[in-house]
């Protein structure tokens, strides 16, 4: 993996509380209900898609139940048997109590029941987990996060055999299992629950959702506004660095919905974490539609989530993968089991757009719930458009007025543009303000790394976020931006970072031939001014369209400016001098630099320097306006990384 960087001279060129009367509910309650699985029941053998996804999950659950229930005592990380024991414990409960609903077969039912009582024997006497890495430490897992995946889950697959248990079963469960475990995520871990972020939502999520099966209002109430009294100070910080608790801050299911989504649909965590968190944000939307739809919760802020199920698939290449900003894992996509369920809910309760259908069509399955079967119906009349992802720009901000992400799109993605200049993004976000990066399809050109982490290697780390997420990945000189004197945006410093975010200056993706996104930032170092502007545009001179890139700066100082690219593939030419060393040594001593390798450094060509490489079986030319005094730097990721964590 390679780094082409230059050294530059820059020159001036409210919602209130109110009380919950649940009625008397039905079984099942949440994402099934007794109307939804009677028409499922009846369209079984009738729509291709939905019984190929029906008989896709009967196999998995199948095969787990002919396996036996094992539920050991806790001690492993992400990756680790114990851990991935219990996480397929959860996906495949909840599995099988849809079978049980469509199918009828009590077997489903009865493996639900054993299963839930071996966890309810060993609840009561479970510690708190052995691994002590998370500030909010899980009893099943190393984190209060997964302890919630797994009662999100785990609700539904109660839910799912609440009438086949006795009064008695149900009693045990509910006072030996999930009201302590609800307790647990909540009113024992407020610095986990009562905050806004994507583990909050989980939590939320998890506490309302067994709430609603258990018909228990006070858990409702504490899912929708949060604990008014939680005893925390204002300050304190998670894993990543992200502040749990800040003068005035809101909580519950509400704040959630309203802070971190911008009135387009974009999650200011980035795609990654907003693919991660859609999943709950819909789940227990859908379950208070079903439960009380006087409080329109599906609906809220404007039908954000339907909107936000748009913005994430805009926010994807040609290949349906999630664009990396901030800590985003490269390779995940729309294919992703949660994605499954966005897209199918929001062409059931949006306003049922055919071109959702051709996204369904390429996941290859549905969910197994209503609206699954309406979107797989649709697939079968052939219904489905295709789903034209054109220039967007995503405004970021609980208002819409922190910035945004805009992507230029040329043709069928034949070019695509992605342009940051949002707020910080919570403590997944990294200090790379009007950063991009540049695809052609669904191949990267011009890389943004994204995170340092390898998910579910317990080997790596635990499956955690790596120091190096810290070291590498966030910093400024990690990304296609403008880093100063070898310094980090805002110095690195998380709670700076997060009062500021870039201002837009102009975005028009009007014209067929130029598509233009540009913006300021006057934060990210004191006493300078960056306006970025870049433009895709297709000449009738030029086979392809191609990028024109313009950074203006002003300072109060001389600088030492260093404008990274990031391009991926093999060196074809130049039109510059360059030196190789004998034995490589690093760029610099911290901020990211350290990680770099020095392989050759050359000086700019009076007036144009040129770099051309192969990648992916094309070729790519920068060509940079330049003078003699330009340093040219030919650098590669790993230095400083004896344990082989970064990508090279």
């Amino acid at each position: 993996m390679n780094l082409k960087k230059l050294t530059f001279s820059l020159l001036t060129i409210g919602m209130s509380l109110s009380p919950l009367t649940l009625q008397a509910s039905e079984h099942p309650n949440l994402i099934l209900t007794e109307s939804g699985v009677e028409r499922m029941r009846e369209n079984v053998g009738q729509v291709p898609l939905f019984d190929k996804s029906l008989a896709s999950v009967k196999q998995q659950v199948d095969a787990e139940i002919a396996m036996g229930i094992d539920t050991p005592i806790p001690k492993d990380f992400s990756g680790g048997y114990t851990h991935q024991r219990h996480k397929q414990n959860f996906f495949i409960a909840q599995k099988a109590g849809v079978l049980y609903q469509i199918l009828g077969d009590e077997k489903y039912a009865k493996y639900i029941r054993d299963m839930l009582f071996q966890y309810e024997a060993m609840y009561k006497d479970l510690p708190l987990h052995p691994q002590e890495r998370s500030y909010a430490r899980g009893k099943l897992f190393w984190q209060c996060l997964n302890d919630s995946n797994w009662l999100v889950y785990m609700s539904q697959a109660y839910d799912a055999i609440y009438n086949y248990l006795s009064k008695d079963e149900r009693q045990a469960l509910e006072t030996n299992l999930f009201r302590p475990f609800a307790d647990f995520i909540s009113i024992e871990n407020p610095q986990f629950f009562n905050r806004v972020h994507n583990h909050s939502t989980w939590g939320i999520a998890a506490v309302g959702m067994i709430g609603l099966v258990m018909n228990d209002e006070e858990l409702i109430q504490r899912a929708l506004y949060g604990i008014d009294d939680d005893g925390l100070e204002v300050g304190g910080k998670d894993n990543d660095g992200g502040t749990i608790k800040i003068e005035g801050q809101r909580k519950g299911f509400f704040a959630n919905l309203e802070e971190p989504f911008s009135p387009d649909g974009y999650y200011t965590e980035g795609p990654y974490y907003q693919r991660y968190a859609m999943y709950p944000f819909l789940i227990f939307a859908l379950a208070m539609e079903n439960n009380r739809p006087d409080l329109k919760v599906l609906q809220h802020k404007d039908n954000v989530l339907l909107k936000g199920v748009d913005a994430l698939l805009n926010l994807s290449d040609a290949d349906g993968e999630f664009f990396p900003l901030n800590d985003g894992q490269k390779g995940m996509s729309y294919y992703s089991a949660s994605l499954v369920t966005a897209v199918d809910l929001a062409y059931f309760y949006g306003n049922k757009d055919p071109q959702l259908l051709s996204i369904v069509e390429k996941q290859g399955q549905v969910l197994l719930q209503e609206s699954g079967l309406a979107a797989a119906i649709g697939v079968r009349d052939g219904k489905a458009k295709p789903y034209l992802k054109g220039s967007v720009n995503l405004s970021d901000g609980i208002n819409g007025k922190q910035g945004g992400i805009g992507v230029l799109r040329h043709g069928n993605e034949d070019l695509t543009l992605v342009f940051k200049y949002a707020a910080q993004g919570l403590s997944h976000g990294h200090y790379d303000k009007l950063s991009f990066s540049l695809y052609e399809k669904g191949e990267e050109v011009l890389q943004d790394y994204g995170l340092a982490r390898f998910v579910n290697i317990e080997q790596k780390g635990g499956g955690n976020y790596l120091k190096e997420n810290t070291t590498w990945a966030k910093t400024t000189i990690a990304h296609n931006t403008l880093s100063i004197n070898q310094q980090k945006h805002f110095g690195g410093v998380y709670d700076v970072a997060s009062q500021h975010h870039s201002e837009l200056f102009t975005f028009d993706a009007s014209k067929d031939n130029v598509k233009v996104v540009s913006a300021t930032e006057e934060n990210a170092y004191p006493g300078t001014f960056m306006h970025r502007t870049m433009a895709v545009i297709k000449e009738e001179s030029f086979e392809k369209a191609y990028l024109l890139d313009i950074m203006r700066v002003t300072s109060d100082s001389e600088n030492q400016y260093d404008l990274p690219f990031y391009y991926l593939g093999q060196v074809i030419d130049n039109n510059f001098d360059y030196q190789s060393p004998t034995s490589l040594h690093p760029l610099g001593e911290e901020n990211g630099y350290q990680h770099l390798y020095v392989e050759g450094k050359g000086s700019a060509v009076e007036g144009n320097t040129k770099f051309s490489w192969l990648g992916a079986g094309k070729y790519y030319t920068l060509t940079m306006l330049t003078d003699a005094q330009d340093d040219i730097y030919l650098t590669r990721i790993g230095a400083n990384d004896p344990e082989f964590n970064l990508r090279r």
